[in-house]
C-alpha cells in the first residue's frame, strides 16, 4: 500500500476496533498522535490509556471483517470524487473542530471545498406541506444565490426541497448544498431520492460519519444532526412539529452557539408548532431570506425579492378571488367554506378543484384546504 493508503487503513482500523467509539478514539489520539502510533505502541502503554479490554482489542491482529471494510474503503476512495477525510487533514472542516463531539472521519462524496464555505442547515418536517416545500426550496436559492451552502440531510419533505433549492441557486456560482446522511457514502436513503443523490454529488457535496455499507438505522440520523448544525453558521427551521428530529438540529445549533431561524406558521396547523415552540425560546422569526441575510450580517442585501414573497393571485374569475379571499390562510373544512361563501357543495368543490390544480391551494389530512401564498 501506498503511503497515503496505509495512513487511511490505521484510521479505519482503529474506528473498527471492537470498544474504541468517538470518544475513546479521541482519547488515544491526543496520548499517542497518529493512529499508526496507537496501533504500534505496545499493551502495557495502550492499557494505561484504554481498558486491558481494548488495549486487547488495538494489539490484536485485524479481524477478517475489518480488512473487508479497509479493502472496501481502499477501492472507494480510487473513484473518482470520493474523499475520506480524518481528523489529521487540512480540508477536515474546522467548524466541526467546535463542536463536542468531533467525527473522527468523515467519508464524503462530490465538492468537498463546500465543507469549508459560509453554510446554513434547512430543515424541517419529512411530512411537509406543499407550502412547507415551496418555503424551503425558494429560500434555500436566494440564500444559495447569496452564497451560502444549504446543508440538510436528505430526507423527504423539507430536506429534499432545501437540496434542490440549494442546487438551483448553484447554477451562477451560488453556494449549492450538502447533504449530510446517516447510512455509508456508498448507500441512498430514501431511495426515492437516488437522483436527488446523484446531483448532489456532481455539484454539491454528500458527507458520512459512517463506514461504508452502513445500512439506515434508527439511531443514526439523530446523531448526525450535530454534523449538519456544526458545519452551519445557523439553522432554518420550516415546519416541525412540536416532537420532531429538526427541534433535535435547532437545539444541537443554539448549543454550539449557531443562530436558529423558524418561519412561523399557522397556529391551527401541527407542523408550526414545532417553530412556534423556537420562536417562544428566543428563535429569530424570519419571513424572508433577507431577514436571514441582514442576520448574518456578512452577506450583502438582496436586491430582488424572493418568489414566495410575492402574493399569489386566482387565475380564474371573481368568484374564485373571493373564495381564496374567504379561505385567509389558516385551514378551513369545506363546510365553513360553503357557508362563508355561500356555495352548495358542487360548486365549491368544481371551484376547490381548479384551485388545486392551479397550485393556489392544498388539500391537508381531514379534508381541511389552505390557501398557498
Amino acid at each position: 500500500m501506498t503511503l497515503v493508503a496505509e495512513d487511511i487503513a490505521a484510521w479505519v482500523r482503529l474506528e473498527q476496533t471492537p470498544g474504541v467509539g468517538p470518544e475513546t478514539a479521541r482519547k488515544l489520539l491526543a496520548a499517542f498522535g497518529l493512529p499508526a502510533n496507537i496501533l504500534a505502541a505496545g499493551f502495557s502503554a495502550l492499557a494505561k490509556v484504554v481498558s486491558e479490554r481494548i488495549a486487547a482489542a488495538l494489539t490484536a491482529p485485524p479481524s477478517d471483517a475489518t480488512k473487508a471494510v479497509i479493502a472496501k474503503t481502499l477501492a472507494w476512495m480510487e473513484q473518482p470524487g470520493n474523499h475520506v477525510l480524518t481528523l489529521a487533514d487540512a480540508a477536515y472542516p474546522a467548524s466541526l473542530l467546535d463542536i463536542a463531539d468531533p467525527p473522527i472521519m468523515l467519508y464524503a462524496k462530490g465538492r468537498i471545498e463546500l465543507l469549508t464555505r459560509p453554510s446554513l442547515a434547512v430543515v424541517g418536517s419529512r411530512n411537509a406541506t406543499a407550502q412547507g416545500v415551496s418555503n424551503a426550496e425558494k429560500f434555500s436559492e436566494t440564500l444559495s444565490q447569496a452564497g451560502l451552502t444549504i446543508v440538510s440531510g436528505l430526507a423527504l419533505g423539507i430536506d429534499t426541497a432545501a437540496h434542490c433549492g440549494g442546487l438551483h441557486g448553484s447554477r451562477n456560482g451560488g453556494g449549492s448544498t450538502i447533504a449530510v446522511i446517516g447510512t455509508g457514502a456508498d448507500i441512498v436513503y430514501p431511495a426515492r431520492n437516488r437522483l436527488l443523490a446523484h446531483q448532489i454529488a456532481e455539484a454539491g457535496c454528500i458527507l458520512s460519519e459512517y463506514p461504508l455499507g452502513m445500512p439506515a438505522i434508527a439511531a443514526n440520523f439523530p446523531r448526525r444532526n450535530r454534523i449538519i448544525s456544526g458545519l452551519s453558521r445557523g439553522v432554518l427551521v420550516i415546519e416541525a412539529a412540536a416532537q420532531s428530529g429538526s427541534l433535535i438540529t435547532a437545539r444541537l445549533a443554539a448549543e454550539q452557539g449557531r443562530d436558529v431561524f423558524a418561519i412561523p406558521g399557522s397556529i391551527h396547523s401541527s407542523l408550526s408548532k414545532g417553530c412556534h415552540q423556537l420562536i417562544k425560546q428566543g428563535a429569530k422569526l424570519v419571513e424572508s431570506a433577507q431577514d436571514i441575510l441582514e442576520e448574518l450580517s456578512c452577506y450583502p442585501a438582496m436586491t430582488q425579492p424572493m418568489a414566495s414573497d410575492e402574493p399569489a393571485t386566482a387565475s380564474g374569475n371573481d368568484d374564485t378571488a373571493r373564495l381564496l379571499e374567504a379561505m385567509g390562510f389558516d385551514p378551513v373544512t369545506t363546510d365553513a367554506l360553503a357557508a362563508r361563501c355561500d356555495l352548495d357543495a358542487a360548486a365549491l368543490a368544481a371551484q376547490l378543484l381548479n384551485l388545486e390544480l392551479d397550485g393556489l391551494i392544498e388539500m391537508l389530512p381531514g379534508g381541511t384546504y389552505r390557501r398557498l401564498a
